[in-house]
């Protein structure tokens, strides 16, 4: 008999949507986990969203007050899939409330918004995990693991880029993502915060860094109504875009590589361009995640003229097995999710935690403090300088 865990979602948008799936799929790609998630309760402040939801994906209740789900003597467990700005405080209370946390990223506006969810959850003696879905896929764990092998060599230099169009439109609706005090750093912690945690998932800690950022649609209309996704306004009054459409970022790892990154969400053309190109003293690996289940791998002693084989990543790689029988039969980024949802789940059985942490959030958050800091200033800054305190 397989034990139930109790499990709510605070936000029904888009990510909220995912992380119901997630819990239900997990049954059929997890038969083993020795917990179960039942939907308990959906919070959403919208009107009717989260009553909709209940209906749509089995939740046995339905609020538009996330404080019910702190107090719900059901609930065990719950996603955060809220805004920004509310992570803190949301993610604070229900570990006080002793309920294990599956947080989206960036938790927060800032590294002490991630620290205080962070010590919170270890206060309650909780398991939190975050969601950075991009180090779940299997390719990218391959990489991982070729790197940590010695397969390229020494890590020279890394280039990691998070490029897409999803804010391009310039009717698309002002909406708390484009406000400093509700989506706080744009695309940093938007893009940027997976290109941080990818960074030092794949190559270890970055010692320092300088970044440069821009706004390139400075204007956008205010909606009429409420809001999902990245829905139009054209028409409404208009508002100022307050935080970063665009950032790069040159970086210093503690190993002595160096690397790039560069995230944008007003690439016209580039739609979800995400991926990595790991170069190493006698390798190189590249992962694109529009082609997820691909490595381009290049190793041997040729050095010059060293050719590129593609590798089709199967079975052993990752949870890879969970989903497809053999290689180059594709997943897809929810599955990335199912993935996390597993570990989260796994993580709160066995009391350990499995996947992305709550320190892996504040490490990253704190690489996000120290680009804006390095954009304000002009000036290389360390990640870890904007930990302290």
């Amino acid at each position: 008999m397989v034990d139930e865990l109790g499990v709510a979602v605070v936000g029904f948008g888009w990510m909220g949507r995912v992380h119901t799936q997630a819990y239900a799929r997990l049954p059929h790609h997890y038969p083993d986990l020795p917990l179960r998630p039942r939907l308990v309760t959906v919070a959403e402040e919208v009107p009717g969203r989260a009553e909709e939801a209940a209906e749509r994906f089995g939740f046995a209740s339905a609020t538009r007050d996330w404080r019910e789900v702190a107090a719900d003597p059901r609930v065990r467990a719950v996603s955060i899939t809220a805004p920004n700005f509310l992570h803190r405080r949301i993610g604070v209370a229900m570990a006080e409330a002793g309920k294990h946390l599956w947080i989206e990223k960036p938790v927060g506006l800032t590294a002490a918004d991630a620290r205080a969810v962070a010590d919170a959850v270890a206060a309650a003696g909780v398991q939190g995990t975050v969601g950075f879905n991009y180090r779940n896929a299997p390719a990218v764990e391959a990489a991982r693991d070729l790197i940590a092998a010695g397969e390229i060599g020494a890590v020279t230099h890394v280039r990691i880029r998070l490029l897409s169009d999803y804010a391009a439109h310039p009717d698309s609706a002002l909406t708390w993502r484009y406000e400093r005090a509700r989506g706080g750093s744009g695309v940093l912690g938007d893009l940027a915060s997976h290109g941080a945690d990818l960074a030092r998932f794949l190559l270890g800690d970055i010692a320092s860094l300088t970044a440069d950022t821009a706004i390139f649609v400075p204007e956008r209309a205010r909606p009429a109504g409420a809001t999902a996704g990245h829905a139009l306004a054209s028409g409404g009054a208009l508002g100022p875009v307050e935080n970063e459409d665009y950032v790069s970022c040159l970086l210093r790892f503690a190993s002595g590589a160096r690397g790039v990154l560069e995230a944008c969400r007003v690439s016209v053309g580039e739609q979800n361009d995400y991926g990595f190109e790991v170069h190493g003293t006698r390798g190189a690996v590249f992962w694109d995640f529009r082609r997820m289940n691909e490595l381009g791998v290049s190793r041997g002693t040729t050095y010059q003229d060293q050719p590129v084989s593609t590798v089709y990543v199967g079975p052993g790689a990752g949870e890879f097995a969970a989903f497809q029988p053999g290689a180059a039969n594709a997943m897809g980024y929810d599955d990335l999710k199912v993935i996390e949802a597993g570990r989260f789940v796994r993580s709160v059985a066995e009391g350990t935690p499995y996947g992305a942490t709550l320190a892996d959030a504040v490490h990253s958050a704190a690489v996000l403090d120290a680009m804006t800091e390095s954009a304000e200033r002009g000036t290389w800054v360390s990640p870890r300088a904007c930990c302290t305190g």
